[in-house]
């Protein structure tokens, strides 16, 4: 009997990470992989990006809406709570054999609890990393202790998850996805990337993802206010926006940009690029700007410094190309003025997150697991001894 795996994707960073991995699981013929689509994948509002696995060819098993009208604290709970119900029925419905969950999110954390309830073995891709200024932080660690199967992208996140009392014998370091997204990705050229997407690629611009810092109450539209006040001192500069995710302030952060745009020639936001656009974007620009992840991991590695503002990334392992800011009009622009100077050519990208095969690592992990090794669930406490 095939076994059943399903891989759950609530985001457009998430789905981008996870391509080259579910390319893979569908070539094997003795599994049945059902990707599911939840989240802000089928949010109108933040661009139906479930429209990118179809436009790769990769079938949709199952859309789930969970998500609310507004995304206010007590909307992350009701999300959850969606979650929890919605996954819980497909999960005694289809019974797969594995769950693969990528990240921190709270809905990931919410269809975890699910499984977990359900007796399903979980694998946890990016476990043990840090963003102290995010409550994705506590929801990554909680992903953890539900995970059976963990798959690390560096050696001291490796460690860490062992620190937390998982068995070293459940615990990988596999690199990242991402890695081979670049190495591997075709991208647009920076003509064919203005046309797609509307704007003058071809001066210097730079790429913008700002989300809300959400372990800081009500500060999002002012650190919001203070990037666009960064911004237009560098009228020189046009500033590719890409909206914020469907955290807590998010939508306030994005009814923000959208009225500021619509007064500045050189800004545009977009709803979202897309895997291949954005990674195309971020290859010929100047600079990253913002706070996402992605600044942290996939900019480093095509060598293109990132102005990284605030503490919602703060805890991650960097490569020397990110710069650390406040998130105050200054600061800003002191670290732009620092990424200006970058010297790209001096600098040969990251290999912090692996070599490009963390896909093959992963299918040979989960080839051991399903087909060869009998999972127990019954995990036990590894302890490590240390001094107080």
């Amino acid at each position: 009997m095939k076994k059943k795996i399903c891989v759950v994707s609530s985001t457009r960073a998430d789905y981008g990470i996870l391509k080259p991995l579910l390319v893979k699981l569908k070539r094997r013929r003795d599994w049945k992989t059902q990707l599911v689509m939840t989240g802000s994948h089928l949010e109108e509002r933040l661009g139906y990006t479930y429209r990118e696995a179809e436009e790769d060819g990769i079938e949709i098993f199952s859309k789930l809406p969970i998500n609310t009208k507004e995304n206010s604290c007590y909307d992350t709970s009701l999300i959850m709570s969606n979650a929890l119900v919605k996954f819980g029925q497909y999960f005694q419905d289809e019974k797969p054999d594995l769950l693969i969950v990528l990240g921190d999110r709270t809905e990931i954390m919410a269809i975890c609890a699910a499984a977990v309830n359900a007796h399903i073995p979980i694998a946890h891709l990016h476990g043990g990393e840090l963003t102290l200024g995010a409550v994705d932080d506590c929801m990554r660690h909680a992903i953890t202790k539900m995970s059976y199967i963990h798959l690390a992208a560096t050696e001291e996140y490796r460690r860490r998850i062992i620190q937390m009392g998982e068995e070293p014998e459940r615990v990988f370091h596999v690199g990242a996805l991402w890695v081979e997204n670049i190495l591997k990705e075709e991208l647009l050229s920076c003509e064919e990337l203005g046309a797609d997407v509307g704007f003058p690629s071809m001066q210097h611009y730079a790429v913008v993802t700002f989300h809300p810092v959400t372990l800081e109450k009500g500060t999002a539209e002012s650190q919001a206010k203070e990037l666009f006040a960064a911004m237009r001192e560098k009228s020189d500069i046009f500033f590719l926006i890409t909206k914020a995710n469907a955290d807590a302030g998010g939508e306030a952060i994005n009814r923000f940009m959208e009225k500021e745009t619509l007064r500045y020639p050189n800004m545009k936001v977009v709803a979202s690029l897309g895997r291949k656009r954005y990674l195309s974007a971020v290859k010929y620009a100047k600079f990253v700007l913002g706070n996402s992840s992605s600044g942290m991991t996939e900019v480093s590695l095509l060598g293109v410094p990132t102005v990284n503002i605030g503490d919602r990334q703060r805890g991650r392992i960097v490569a020397e190309s990110v710069i650390s800011c406040e998130p105050n009009c200054r600061s800003i622009l002191d670290a732009i003025g620092q990424a200006l100077r970058w010297e790209s050519a001096e600098y040969k990208g990251t290999s912090l997150y692996g070599n490009g095969n963390t896909s093959e690592l992963i299918i040979e992990i989960l080839d051991r697991f399903l087909c060869k090794e009998e999972i127990d669930l019954k995990k036990k406490f590894f302890d490590i001894a240390f001094q107080v």
